[in-house]
């Protein structure tokens, strides 16, 4: 799978493909089932920062980084920022649900999706596309395992906003 090929995510399973600021107008197209979600900064070749971002606090937390950190964690050649999981095969969580969480916490709301804050720090954060894939028999966390390790392969790092390092 190509990280930076639309078609490639597509052939792969994922769809949506819409911006944070359409998501933050309507989300009823995510669907309420578990699965993995990337986001996308198509115009990753310029990419800029602010500092603060315009993510919440959560637990009083500041999640920003400062300037030159974010730029630490740029992934040259990528425009996938972040690779993300909702839900498991126990639990009640779903693409709906955890993506409603993130684009709140992007609103400047105090909600608990801390993991992959760094992308609320990149400049126009609005232009940003989420797209998903569902899972509806695989475990999610195995299917977002497996992509991090695709995608370690193909750029030797994780995703800019995946901190684990």
């Amino acid at each position: 799978m190509d990280f930076n090929q639309t078609d490639s995510l597509k052939s792969a399973g994922f769809s949506g493909f819409k911006s944070v600021e359409d998501l933050w107008s309507d989300r009823s197209c995510i669907p309420k089932v578990k699965g993995v979600y990337l986001v996308i900064n198509s115009a990753h070749e310029n990419t800029e920062y602010i500092n603060p971002g315009v993510g919440g606090f959560f637990k009083g937390k500041d999640p920003n980084l400062s300037v030159n950190e974010l730029k630490e964690h740029r992934v040259q050649g990528s425009q996938v920022v972040y690779i993300g999981k909702a839900g498991s095969l126990t639990g009640k969580s779903t693409l709906y649900s955890r993506l409603g969480q993130y684009l709140r916490f992007g609103q400047g709301k105090d909600v608990g999706h801390y993991g992959g804050r760094l992308i609320w720090q990149i400049k126009n954060p609005e232009r940003l596309i989420f797209c998903w894939k569902p899972t509806p028999d695989e475990e999610p966390r195995l299917v977002e395992k497996k992509l991090l390790e695709t995608y370690t392969h193909q750029f030797n790092t994780l995703p800019f906003a995946n901190l684990s390092r």
